[in-house]
């Protein structure tokens, strides 16, 4: 049984074999042929035969204008506890989408496949409570799209038990429910699925968070963080002119994970703060709702009710282990729990002068139970009301899953390390996460991190110069040097110059920026998006995972590799190149600038003309190249 999706005679999508399979007590099924097909109502309804004597899949298709949804359940001996699809990937060109993707070659940390079918992805535990940012939605080359509709973990894969097939089973479950959208481009069947998501109601950061960078001492400290390392770290930047909106402190303040009390590396944390103050910079925490269990709020969350409990032993609080130890989670379904949660942060605030945080691990586990009443997916929803009341300075949260796009939030990605493979993963990364709902996105820190040694200059400056061109900047290590368990750097006075510039360029930028801003509250158009999603009919736009267009007007094509050149494709249309201070006809195909060459204090990008954003931004770029 195979079910092929045709538009204008040509084939759009088609399953895989064994394109429908399932798992029961007896064992691993999966549907044969088809012994009933009746057609009624609207809608399509078939029967299965499967590979199980007495086990027959109903199977049903409910067709409209641009898509159809496919309903499936697996009756006989013994109720199904996994249900799985498979789909031919060649059969709809490159595919895109799930957000941040597992892969065996280093992926999401270094490498991100783009478009996906390029590499090889395997998540087997795609959830709304992963910590990484991912939605049950793909999309192709061929304007065709799945969402699959589930709270359910999941097991996905591309390229990975079989090549060429794309697949996807469901845990836990008896019954599957998808919608297969079939557009005319890729774009359109974002815009299908933001019609089911909903858009953003808002934007979580404030205008002065777009325009200049959060610098956040992870990178640059690691745990080792004091309060004499977070007043040098503040001192220089502002001695060296790096326009930034705040100093955050991350992992390695507190006493242990869960207590809110700073440790002995912080002897006066009010008078850091007035100190951050000073300077013009709001100060920052990073935070979590994991309390390790030699923590002193421990045994007093657990007394008094406030952590998730076992599935297994509802008297007792669920055990999870991260990467900082075993702890209990803060049940944000409790009502006393979440108060006795948000006390605990405005106490940080009024006490010491705390503006925001930065929200860190997941707000609900799997093997743990939920308040009752309540489902997985909706402590996502908690999550978002808790994190809401508070500043995030540009953190952001890292919250997922189909729905979660109405919150607004600020996307930051996970850990990246410091090469080039990792800025080049933030870059693919920015673009995967924009395209399955979430506008307001930025790479991880720039200049990585992950327990590798710091960026060397190059990256450093190459990787703010990209990251001017997105919708913010996330920063940790100092253009001036860094020095942490990794390792040391020192860098000359033309890194932090070049730094300077790149932040100055995106505070040029602004204005454009806070327009797309606004249009993606409106509509829920990316404002950072693959050149395809504007041209449709650009066959090479679909491969290219080193440029993107920022809003409708900027084509960014930063240097993302060792060198001072590299080749840039432009679409159909002129352009105006920024550098060369020329228009580029790219006639109707398109055309590629091979060599193009950038020196390390140059950035490549190009305005499209005839857009109605196109003369503000050509005279903000004529402006700044005159100053």
């Amino acid at each position: 049984m195979r079910i092929t999706t045709v538009r204008d005679g040509h084939t759009v999508l088609q399953t895989a074999s064994a394109a429908v399979g399932f798992t029961t007590a007896a064992g691993p099924g999966s549907a044969t042929n088809v012994t009933d097909a009746r057609w009624h109502d609207g809608v399509l309804d078939l029967t299965l035969a499967t590979t199980v004597p007495g086990d027959t899949v109903n199977y049903r298709i409910t067709p409209s204008a641009d898509r159809y949804r496919v309903t499936w359940s697996v009756t006989g001996t013994s109720a199904a506890t996994q249900v799985a699809a498979r789909y031919d990937l060649a059969s709809a060109g490159h595919w895109y989408g799930q957000g941040e993707a597992q892969t065996p070659d280093g992926g999401p940390y270094t490498r991100q496949p783009w478009p996906l079918d390029s590499g090889t992805v395997h998540d087997d535990a795609m959830a709304p409570a992963e910590y990484l940012m991912t939605d049950p939605f793909w999309f192709t080359e061929r304007g065709t799209g799945l969402w699959v509709d589930t709270h359910n973990v999941m097991d996905v894969s591309m390229n990975s038990e079989q090549h060429g097939v794309f697949g996807y089973a469901i845990k836990d479950a008896n019954s599957m429910d998808d919608t297969v959208f079939v557009e005319r481009n890729a774009r359109d069947v974002y815009r299908d699925y933001i019609g089911i998501t909903g858009t953003p109601t808002k934007s979580d950061a404030t205008p002065a968070e777009f325009r200049t960078p959060l610098f956040n001492t992870w990178a640059q400290n690691y745990t080792a963080v004091s309060q004499q390392s977070v007043m040098d770290y503040a001192k220089g930047l502002h001695s060296a002119g790096i326009p930034l909106h705040a100093i955050q402190i991350d992992d390695g303040w507190s006493t242990r994970y869960g207590d809110f009390d700073f440790n002995t590396k912080f002897p006066d944390p009010k008078g850091l703060s007035q100190q951050i103050h000073s300077m013009g910079y709001d100060f920052g925490l990073w935070v979590t709702l994991w309390i390790n269990n030699d923590a002193k709020n421990y045994a007093y969350a657990a007394d008094h009710g406030y952590l998730l409990k076992s599935k297994t032993d509802p008297t007792k609080p669920c055990s999870v282990t991260w990467w900082n130890g075993t702890a209990g989670i803060v049940d944000l379904g409790n009502p006393a729990a979440k108060a006795w949660y948000i006390a605990q942060l405005k106490n940080l605030q009024s006490t010491y002068g705390v503006d925001g945080f930065k929200f860190d691990t997941r707000f609900f586990d799997e093997s743990c139970a939920t308040y009752p009443g309540y489902s997985a997916l909706d402590y996502i929803k908690l999550g978002a009301q808790v994190t809401g009341l508070f500043d995030q300075q540009g953190a952001g949260v890292r919250l997922s899953w189909t729905g979660s796009q109405k919150y607004g939030f600020v996307i930051r990605e996970v850990d990246k390390g410091t090469g080039w493979n990792s800025l080049q993963a933030g870059v693919a990364q920015a673009m995967a996460i924009s395209t399955i709902g979430y506008p307001f996105v930025e790479t991880d820190m720039i200049g990585g991190s992950l327990g590798q040694p710091p960026a060397t200059k190059d990256v450093l400056v190459r990787w703010a110069q990209a990251a001017s061109l997105m919708p913010l900047m996330y920063s940790s290590t100092s253009p001036l040097g860094v020095s942490n368990a990794s390792g040391s750097q020192t860098y000359d006075a033309q890194t932090a110059q070049l730094y300077a510039d790149a932040v100055r360029l995106h505070q040029t930028l602004a204005p454009y920026i806070d327009t797309q801003v606004n249009r993606a509250v409106r509509t829920g158009e990316p404002i950072m998006k693959p050149l395809f999603f504007d041209f449709p009919n650009d066959h090479a736009s679909y491969t290219v995972d080193d440029e993107w267009l920022l809003g409708d007007a900027l084509l960014a094509a930063p240097i993302l590799t060792t060198g001072t050149s590299r080749n840039i494709h432009l679409p159909a249309g002129s352009w105006y190149d920024v550098l060369r201070h020329r228009v580029v006809h790219a006639g109707a195909r398109g055309v590629t600038l091979a060599d193009y060459q950038a020196s390390l204090a140059q950035t490549p990008m190009f305005v499209r003309l005839g857009t109605g954003s196109s003369p503000r931004l050509m005279q903000a770029m004529t402006q700044r190249g005159h100053q």
